[in-house]
């Protein structure tokens, strides 16, 4: 699902112009984990990150039209779109190169059949991951990255 931008968006200004944000759930493990997956994957740094239950995160998921939306892990907001669900983690693929981009051409199945197994992970990720009682904390290095 990809949707376009209300006009009378707010964007917080820590939003970088050009560049992908990657919203997750902080208290998530798998979701952390996947964020620090990307991270050394990234050098040219494509992708900045706030947490969903960040004052960042929240008012761009209200400027995208999410609110009504079940987030429970990635969104991908790059440009005036947003990607949700199965559709986000492919793009992110798609932005990350090599061979990410070969998961490509699983956005030729219909989006209900990829979001199904995603949703199936997305419902049971604290039980067969965990959860943290905190959002993670970047490292220095990574800091700037990490919107907040």
């Amino acid at each position: 699902m990809s949707e376009e931008v209300p006009d009378d968006r707010t964007t917080p200004d820590v939003v970088p112009e050009d560049g992908a944000v990657v919203l997750f759930d902080g208290v998530c493990n798998l979701c952390t984990g996947f964020v620090q997956f990307l991270i050394p994957r990234d050098p040219e740094g494509i992708f900045h990150f706030a947490s969903l239950q960040s004052d960042v995160g929240q008012q761009l998921v209200d400027d995208y039209g999410l609110e009504n939306h079940d987030l429970d892990s990635i969104v991908l907001i790059e440009g005036e779109k947003a990607y949700v669900k199965s559709t986000a983690a492919l793009r992110i693929g798609t932005l990350l190169g090599g061979v990410y981009r070969l998961a490509g051409p699983l956005r030729y199945l219909p989006r209900r059949l990829r979001d199904f197994g995603y949703d199936v992970v997305a419902a049971n990720r604290y039980r067969l991951f965990g959860k943290k009682d905190q959002c993670m904390m970047p490292s220095e290095d990574v800091q700037s990255r990490f919107l907040d």
